[in-house]
C-alpha cells in the first residue's frame, strides 16, 4: 500500500511499570524516536506516543509486596520512566498514563458503547489465567499445561464477567488482512496470527474482571473492572482526545490521511493484530496502516530474566558511555524484526569499528588536513577534479536515494548501513587520493582543494542522515563544520553536492567517540550494567 500523507503518527507498546524498565524497553522507544525524528527531518507533522499500562492483578500484588498503595506505586513508576526518557533524549509528544482521569474516561464511554450495541455481554469465564501476560487460555492453548505466551504457571478461574463478541468480526477481519498483506513487518508475524488465531475462528473475548479492584470500573456494573487488553489498546486513542470536549487531536491523527504506526514486540503482536483492529472496526474508526513487530534482545544464555541475573539495565551504559553508544548499538546491531544478541563484546566491537574507526577517523583526519593545509577554509566546491571525486560524488548520491527508500519502509538497520557505506568509501578514497603527498607538490594545489572540498561535504551529507540515531555525535560533527542552519535539514540533501564551500570550520577539532578498550569496558560492563 502506498503511503502519501503529510502527518504521521507513531507509537511504542505503554510499557507495564512491574519493575524497572531494561534495554528491550529502550530499544523499542528508541526506534519509535529515531523514527519520528527521520518523520519531522522529512517534513511530517508527527504525533510521537508512549506511556504506561497501569492496571491489572499484578500491579496491585506488586504495591501489596512494597506496602503502598497501587497508585503510590504507579506515580513512582511512571516518574522514574519518564525521567529515563527525558535523560536518553527521546522525543515523544506526550505521555500516556492509564490512570489518568483523561484515559479513564475513555475507557468506560468506549465500555458502555460496545454495551449499548450489543458488542459486549454479561456470561460467566473459567479457564486458565497467566497472572504475569495478564491473559486467559483455554486448556488446548496450554503448552505442557503452561502458558503459551511466557511460559509459566497458569491458574483455574471461574468468575462473572463480560465478554467481547470477537466472533461477530472473525470474517471482516480476514478480508481486511487479505487487503492489506503488508500491513505487518515482517510478514510472517500477520501469517502467525491468521493461521493459529483468526481462520480457525475467533472466541470471545473476556473483557472484565471481579476477582481484584485496580482498575476502570465498568459503569454500568461497579464491581467489575475492565480486563486491561480493552483497557491498555485504548491509550493509542484517548492520548489525542479521543471522545473529549475538544477531539481536534483525534481528528488529526486517528483519519485516513494521517499515516499510523504502532511499533511493538513479538510477544504481543496476537493482541495487537486482534483484538485492536476489532475494536476500531466496532468503534467504526479506521486501522492503523502499519504494525512493526521486533524480535528480542536476548543473553547469550537466553531470553532475559531477573531470575537469570542476566536483564541489562540502560542507566549504568548511559553513564559511562553517553547516549549515542547505547543508541547506536541497539539501532544497528540489533536486525530489526528478528532477535538479537547483546554482549558487552559485541557491543565495545560495534562502537570502535563503527563510530570510533570508521566515523570519527574520517571526520578527525579530514578536518585536521582542512585545517593544516587550508587553514581551517573548506576550499570552494567547483566540479568533480578525476574520477575518485565523481565516483565519490556518486556514492553520496546513491546513498541518500538508498537511505529514504529504506526509512521509508521502515528498515531502520539497514538504513544506518547504507550511511556507513558511504562513510568506508570516503576513508578509503582519502587513501587513494594521498592528500598529504598532494600537499608537497605545488602543482596538485587545485586537486588537494578539490579532495578536502569533497571529503568536508560527504562529511556533512553522512552527518546529517545520521542525525535521527547519532543525536549528539552528529550534531557535534556539524557545529565542527560551521554549518548554516540553513543546511542542516533533509531538504538541503536534494540540492547539488557541494553545498558545503568556502566556510571556515571551528577551530577546537576533537575526536568525536572515544575508542574504548575491550578488555577494561566489559569487565567494567560485567560489573555494572546487571546490578539493579
Amino acid at each position: 500500500m502506498a503511503i502519501n500523507k503529510n502527518k504521521f503518527y507513531i507509537s511504542t507498546p505503554i510499557y507495564y511499570p512491574s519493575g524497572n524498565l531494561h534495554i528491550g524497553h529502550v530499544y523499542t522507544t528508541f526506534m519509535c524516536d529515531a523514527i519520528a525524528r527521520y518523520k519531522r527531518a522529512c517534513g511530517y507533522d508527527v504525533f510521537f506516543l508512549t506511556g504506561t499500562d497501569e492496571h491489572g492483578q499484578k500491579i496491585q500484588d506488586v504495591a501489596k509486596n512494597n506496602n503502598i498503595t497501587p497508585i503510590e506505586y504507579v506515580d513512582n513508576m511512571a516518574n522514574s520512566i519518564t525521567n529515563l526518557w527525558k535523560d536518553f533524549a527521546i522525543t515523544n509528544d506526550d505521555f500516556i498514563r492509564t490512570t489518568q482521569p483523561r484515559h479513564e474516561k475513555v475507557v468506560q464511554e468506549v465500555f458502555s458503547y460496545f454495551l449499548q450495541n450489543g458488542d459486549i455481554y454479561l456470561g460467566e469465564y473459567e479457564g486458565w489465567y497467566c497472572k504475569p501476560c495478564e491473559s486467559f487460555f483455554t486448556t488446548s492453548q496450554l503448552v505442557d499445561g503452561k502458558c503459551p505466551d511466557c511460559g509459566r504457571e497458569v491458574t483455574k478461574e471461574k468468575e462473572e464477567a463480560y465478554f467481547f463478541k470477537m466472533s461477530k468480526y472473525t470474517d471482516k477481519l480476514l478480508d481486511f488482512y487479505k487487503r492489506h498483506e503488508n500491513i505487518v513487518m515482517p510478514s510472517s508475524r500477520l501469517k502467525e496470527v491468521v493461521n493459529s488465531f483468526i481462520e480457525p475462528g475467533l472466541e470471545d473475548l473476556c473483557v472484565s474482571r471481579t476477582s481484584f479492584d485496580w482498575g476502570v470500573k465498568v459503569k454500568e456494573n461497579p464491581k467489575h473492572v475492565v480486563y486491561v487488553w480493552l483497557d491498555a489498546l485504548l491509550n493509542y486513542l484517548s492520548a489525542l482526545n479521543y471522545r473529549n470536549n475538544d477531539e481536534t487531536k483525534f481528528l488529526k491523527y486517528w483519519n485516513e490521511d494521517c499515516e499510523k504506526v504502532h511499533v511493538l514486540g513479538k510477544e504481543i503482536t496476537r493482541f495487537h493484530l486482534i483484538y485492536w483492529p476489532v475494536f476500531l472496526m466496532a468503534l467504526n474508526l479506521p486501522l492503523p496502516d502499519k504494525f512493526l513487530v521486533h524480535g528480542w534482545i536476548v543473553m547469550k544464555d537466553g531470553k532475559m530474566s531477573k531470575s537469570k541475573g542476566n536483564v541489562v539495565y540502560p542507566e549504568p551504559l548511559k553513564e559511562m558511555y553517553g547516549i549515542d553508544m547505547l543508541r547506536y548499538y541497539l539501532l544497528r546491531e540489533i536486525p530489526f524484526c528478528e532477535d538479537g544478541i547483546f554482549t558487552p563484546e559485541q557491543f565495545v566491537e560495534r562502537c570502535n569499528a563503527d563510530l570510533a574507526n570508521t566515523y570519527g577517523n574520517l571526520v578527525h583526519r579530514s578536518l585536521s588536513m582542512i585545517k593544516k593545509y587550508f587553514n581551517g577554509l573548506i576550499p570552494n566546491y567547483e566540479k568533480a577534479f578525476n574520477d575518485l571525486d565523481y565516483d565519490l560524488e556518486i556514492t553520496c548520491k546513491n546513498s541518500i536515494n538508498n537511505f529514504f527508500m529504506k526509512m521509508d519502509n521502515f528498515d531502520v538497520t539497514n538504513a544506518i548501513s547504507t550511511i556507513f557505506d558511504t562513510i568506508t568509501k570516503a576513508n578509503k578514497y582519502i587513501e587513494d587520493s594521498k592528500p598529504w603527498a598532494l600537499a608537497k607538490d605545488e602543482t596538485k594545489q587545485k586537486e588537494l582543494a578539490s579532495v578536502m572540498s569533497h571529503l568536508a561535504n560527504v562529511i556533512y551529507i553522512t552527518s546529517t542522515l545520521l542525525t535521527p540515531f547519532l543525536i549528539e555525535g552528529s550534531n557535534k560533527v556539524l557545529d565542527m563544520l560551521n554549518v548554516p542552519e540553513n543546511l542542516r535539514n533533509y531538504q538541503a540533501l536534494n540540492l547539488p553536492f557541494g553545498q558545503l564551500s568556502n566556510i571556515h570550520i571551528s577551530e577546537n577539532i576533537t575526536p568525536v567517540y572515544a575508542r574504548l578498550d575491550m578488555e577494561v569496558e566489559v569487565q567494567r560492563m560485567k560489573e555494572k550494567i546487571y546490578s539493579k
